[in-house]
């Protein structure tokens, strides 16, 4: 067994490697970047080496930087996590030459089935049913259109080398693949150092189901069953399970061996993923394969107790598998959440800046589930535009589907984070929607559920109440604190529109609350101190946390996906508050603003140029995505307020229309 393992990676992979090669006595060392000089894994790690620049392509994909890091502490081995040099051949190939052991599959596994074309030639060699499309790779838009023209629409755009939901489009149409395709290459490009591309068929109301591999040096291959991954938006998973709620025993076991055969074909040697795209009926076809550990492996951990980690550590060592596929069940159901800084109510555009809070859920058993966080950031963490846009994965266990649902959604109350935007109640909503509690799931379920973006959640009625009364109890603490003259038992509480008397009794850390129709309920087990951004209690009988912040005459309270702004005022204050006229939104249709900070690529508009309703004017980057803005109304434009290779806020002004 290897004495001491680097760690090619960074954030919550890293600091997940690491807690593993803790267990099994083994030290670590961590490379970072000059935007990683303070993260949670050089914290961690046993030794760490400084490797360049902040962009990745000055040092997490610097092969000569990582195998020097290696020969600087003595590392006997490298483990790649994902992303990065994680399917890299030549990478594997290079480490061998030095003596290095690679933690991952053999070079050749990497390179018939870690590259998408070369993975579908080989699939449709060995009679594995693929997804119709063009097997090779496309020249330039000219070839890409020709191409999606022979295919039919939809077509989806794919990057040769790509994975974690860079370097994707989907075209719907020519114009989609004239933007697309460039934009896919230029992706592919700065996240691989490969910016090779293929089109294949988009295959509508899909669902994406992959099963988990592994093998050992001796010719022993296993799998662990599936994850669900049909929760997506944008070609990146958010939310995935494992078993799936689709699947039977019969195609379960049809997917396994397909996927076994498969690597054992290649001689696949540690954690890989074969992954399908499967129709509502349990039809099923290859898709691709992933020769690395998968961002989702937790759940699969969750319901098998075997740690893929070690798992590929000790393969790499050359240890034979110590189970067989007949010692492998499925115990319970697993769910994962992904925490991305991202705005949920802006079209879910990246957000970067400092943790200034960061307060996850309690890690382990809570009643009869399990609650697992992983995760490379801590309070203060600063959230760079340079990498993915992860926080946290987020997951929970329990003995039934519905069960780990419900576990998820009270976890993520328990989430907490302020600084960049985050995705918490989306998620949230998502765990409360009875379409996704029926498991009636596909790819396009967010396009579907959300089509007009996500805007958070109206309370329900247990939510109003909810509202109603944290806000009150809320109140009635701050005031017996600061101005105990002025307490007083019944309010007025508005939320939007309605509004309703409130009366409590008693006090300090619980209630009664009743309400002007005369239902009463009972407000118990308060936690909470003013200043605190939590609010944690049970309201007859359901416990919950809510978020909270103080604003004028109230409060901003969210629970789950429903928030609102809350105010507690006396008969009199709500009178006069109900004549107040309604505030007027900044007029912004003369303006192009930048939706979120990044880097600007490009800026396609000039000074006194026509700018039709649709037309590109610009693309921004941020954390290895990029993105098109558009222009909203024609009009012609006025001033031009940055250029390429400036970097912008949020809302900061990209063009001005006369």
């Amino acid at each position: 067994m290897f004495s001491k393992i680097l760690i090619a990676n960074r954030g919550e992979i890293a600091v997940r490697i690491i807690k593993t090669c803790r267990r099994m006595g083994i030290a670590t060392v961590v490379v970072y970047s000059e935007a990683d000089a303070d993260s949670m894994a050089v914290e961690l790690a046993d030794e760490s080496v400084f490797i360049g620049g902040a962009p990745a392509s000055e040092s997490y994909l610097v092969a000569d930087k990582i195998v020097a890091a290696c020969r600087e502490t003595g590392a006997e081995a490298v483990h790649p996590g994902f992303g990065f040099l994680s399917e890299n051949a030549g990478f594997a190939r290079r480490l061998a030459a030095e003596g290095i052991v690679f933690i991952g599959p053999n070079p050749e596994a990497i390179e018939a089935m870690g590259d998408k074309i070369e993975s579908k030639k080989f699939a449709a060699r060995a009679d594995v049913s693929v997804v119709p499309g063009h097997v090779g790779e496309i020249d330039d838009t000219a070839h890409a259109l020709k191409i999606a023209g022979e295919i039919g629409y939809p077509v989806m755009i794919k990057a040769s080398a790509g994975g974690g939901g860079k370097g994707i489009r989907v075209a719907w149409k020519p114009q989609d693949v004239e933007e697309g395709f460039p934009a896919v290459r230029a992706e592919a490009k700065a996240s691989f150092g490969d910016d090779r591309i293929f089109i294949e068929k988009f295959i509508e109301s899909p669902r994406h189901i992959e099963i988990q591999v592994l093998g050992d040096k001796h010719g022993h291959v296993v799998h662990l069953f599936e994850r669900e991954c049909s929760i997506q938006r944008r070609n990146q998973k958010v939310i995935e399970e494992a078993p799936s709620p689709l699947l039977d025993a019969a195609t379960r076991a049809a997917m396994g061996a397909q996927a076994v055969a498969l690597a054992q074909a290649v001689n696949y040697d540690s954690a890989g993923t074969v992954e399908f795209v499967a129709g509502q009926d349990k039809s099923f076809y290859f898709l691709e394969m992933n020769t690395r550990l998968q961002v989702e492996h937790p759940v699969t951990e969750l319901i098998t107790g075997v740690d893929l980690v070690e798992q590929m550590i000790r393969s790499a060592a050359g240890e034979p598998l110590s189970f067989r596929q007949d010692d492998l069940a499925i115990n319970g159901w697993a769910i994962e959440s992904r925490i991305y800084a991202e705005d949920p109510y802006r079209g879910f555009l990246p957000s970067i800046g400092r943790l200034s809070r960061y307060l996850p859920p309690a890690e382990g058993s809570v009643g009869a589930a399990i609650v697992r966080n992983d995760a490379g950031v801590r309070e203060g963490d600063e959230i760079s535009m340079f990498y993915d846009p992860m926080i946290s994965k987020l997951s929970t266990w329990a003995p039934d589907r519905l069960a780990a649902i419900d576990a998820m959604g009270r976890a993520l109350e328990d989430f907490h984070i302020e600084g960049p935007g985050q995705n918490i109640p989306f998620l949230a909503a998502v765990m409360d929607q009875e379409r996704f509690r029926s498991g009636a799931l596909s790819t396009n379920y967010i396009k579907d559920e959300f089509p007009e973006g996500f805007g958070g959640a109206e309370p329900t009625s247990f939510q109003a109440d909810l509202l109603a009364a944290v806000a009150c109890a809320m109140h009635r603490k701050i005031t017996a604190r600061s101005a105990p003259q002025l307490v007083r038992d019944e309010w007025i509480v508005i939320i939007g529109p309605d509004q309703r008397r409130v009366k409590l009794s008693n006090g300090g850390e619980a209630f009664g609350v009743t309400f002007d129709d005369g239902r009463a309920l009972s407000l118990t087990d308060i936690a909470w101190l003013p200043g605190q951004p939590l609010f944690r209690g049970v309201l007859d009988g359901t416990s919950f946390t809510v978020a909270v912040k103080p604003a004028p005459e109230g409060f901003v309270i969210r629970h789950r996906a429903a928030s609102a702004k809350v105010l507690v005022l006396t008969p009199r204050s709500a009178e006069l508050h109900r004549k107040l006229p309604p505030k007027q939104a900044a007029d912004t249709s003369k303006l192009i603003l930048s939706p979120m900070p990044g880097l600007v690529v490009t800026l396609d508009v000039v000074p006194g140029q026509a700018v039709r309703a649709g037309q590109a004017v610009a693309v921004v980057e941020a954390m290895k995505m990029q993105n098109i803005i558009r222009a909203e109304r024609d009009g012609l434009v006025k001033t031009v307020g940055a250029k390429p290779g400036d970097s912008v806020a949020a809302d900061e002004v990209l063009v001005e229309f006369a």
